[in-house]
């Protein structure tokens, strides 16, 4: 929609973190006040104690998220997943893609605002550290003018270690999710010098998390993120967002600044009086009221400060509110539409089949093949294979007397070296044995046997494989 003074779509022509000359411009919010923002920073330190805790937090062993992907170990929830189990953490993964679709169509990029780490670092850590050390925003304007003089450098290098030493805590507790809580404790133990690698990996995560949120800031939401372009597919007039009600707003002659004592309704005037805080507090720099954009994170600071205004005026609030397009134009209420209700339908499926999935899988995996080139032997009237096994325990218990037995048919199975097997916890044993039939009991020259994988005696796994022998034999 068009404002009284510029023309109408001239907006989307340029971004407001990049000024006429294509050099970076920084963006001085106001600090947000009002009941959305108090529920925010309840919402988000409550993310925050959970994103800074869970990977030192362990279940049953487990630590309770981890995405070790140089080992290829990943835990969800404290369960455990190995590459065996890819296909269950792909599954996974897409379940949370068309939720996020889902949770879009209906409502926007709601995420973006309430529950990205980005956001809540951003607007609730480093911003308010901000807002602490340089000010509200007519003072960091000022700062920022200023020649460096005692009080700027001050300010600025007080800023820019507390950010580094935050940014060095994060840094931690992402290598934390990356190798693992243990493996990070241990380094730490074993001091910098014996782990020199890890502690330049952990300088570089460092210096990205003091880029992004000390230099790049919102430009991660506005430029990086694929988030934002994914919602210019999925929104539609039916999706709620953090909308300007430019009906009311309007009116019939526009927006005007308030005069006390004057009727606005007669006078044709809508009810925004163009104060402009709705901008001057939006962490993205733009303004709602040219109607929805990618830069909007939905965050409800111009909800908060736009209420606060029209209750000083006397104006219902409500002007910026969580609407639809139809809700304003048409006063259409929320309803499930054919594509939520789609997309509903495969989020259900998703979810029925990742759970049957969980309980089909296997604490205990085993595979026993025949060793690549070796031919059978004989020996008397038996026929002798070689095999290699794996063993992969997922359980957080170690398997200390793993033995082989043959299943509906008599044979040997013995093994090279011990003749029990040492499997760790959440660890992997392999090696090699050797079966051996009677000649007389094969049906043909290649026959498929069943082997059961023992610990103590009770059964934990049963694995098939093939068994040669030759192509002439006795029946």
């Amino acid at each position: 929609m068009a404002t009284n003074n510029v023309p109408e779509e001239d907006f989307r022509d340029s971004i407001s973190t990049i000024d006429k000359s294509g050099k970076r411009a920084f963006i001085f919010p106001k600090i947000p006040v009002g009941k959305f923002y108090d529920k925010r920073k309840l919402l988000s330190y409550a993310l925050l104690a959970f994103l800074l805790s869970a990977p030192f937090i362990k279940i049953n062993g487990n630590q309770f998220l981890m995405f070790n992907v140089l080992e290829r170990k990943f835990n969800i929830f404290s369960f455990p997943f190995w590459p065996q189990d890819f296909h269950l953490f792909v599954i996974s993964m897409i379940i949370g893609v068309v939720g996020l679709a889902l949770f879009t169509v209906a409502f926007g990029r709601i995420f973006c605002g309430w529950f990205c780490p980005q956001t809540i670092f951003m607007e609730m850590v480093f911003r308010r550290i901000e807002f602490w050390i340089d000010g509200d925003r007519a003072q960091q304007m000022r700062l920022a003018k200023q020649s460096w003089d005692n009080e700027k450098i001050r300010k600025r290098l007080t800023k820019w270690l507390v950010f580094f030493v935050i940014s060095f805590i994060i840094a931690n507790v992402f290598l934390a999710y990356l190798i693992g809580s243990d493996e990070l404790f241990k380094f730490i133990k074993e001091g910098p010098a014996q782990n020199q690698s890890t502690l330049i990996a952990l300088l570089i995560f460092t210096g990205i998390f003091y880029f992004i949120y000390a230099w790049f800031r919102e430009q991660v939401c506005i430029i990086a993120c694929p988030y934002g372009r994914m919602q210019g597919v999925l929104l539609d007039n039916k999706t709620i967002n953090v909308a300007y009600d430019y009906v009311r707003g309007e009116g019939e002659k526009g927006r005007a600044k308030f005069n006390k004592n004057e009727d606005r309704t007669t006078l044709g005037k809508g009810d925004c009086i163009d104060c402009k805080v709705c901008v001057h507090v939006c962490p993205t720099g733009i303004d709602i009221r040219n109607g929805t954009q990618l830069e909007c994170i939905n965050c409800t600071a111009c909800i908060d400060e736009c209420d606060t205004i029209m209750e000083k005026v006397g104006l219902p609030k409500g002007l910026i509110r969580y609407a639809s397009e139809d809700e304003i134009v048409k006063k259409e209420k929320f309803k499930l539409t054919t594509r939520m209700k789609g997309y509903s339908a495969v989020l259900a499926i998703l979810i029925g089949v990742f759970i049957g999935m969980l309980f089909l899988r296997n604490d205990v995996e085993a595979t026993i093949l025949h060793m690549p080139g070796q031919l059978f032997q004989h020996e008397g009237k038996n026929i002798s294979n070689i095999y290699n096994y794996k063993i992969i325990n997922k359980t957080e218990g170690a398997f200390n007397n793993v033995t082989f037995k043959l299943v509906g048919i008599s044979g040997e199975v013995k093994m090279v070296g011990n003749q029990s097997v040492v499997v760790p916890n959440q660890g992997v044993a392999q090696g090699t044995l050797f079966i051996k039939l009677p000649e007389s009991t094969l049906k043909g020259e290649k026959m498929e046997i069943e082997i059961e994988v023992l610990n103590d005696k009770k059964v934990i796994e049963t694995a098939t494989t093939n068994f040669n022998g030759p192509r002439n034999f006795n029946q």
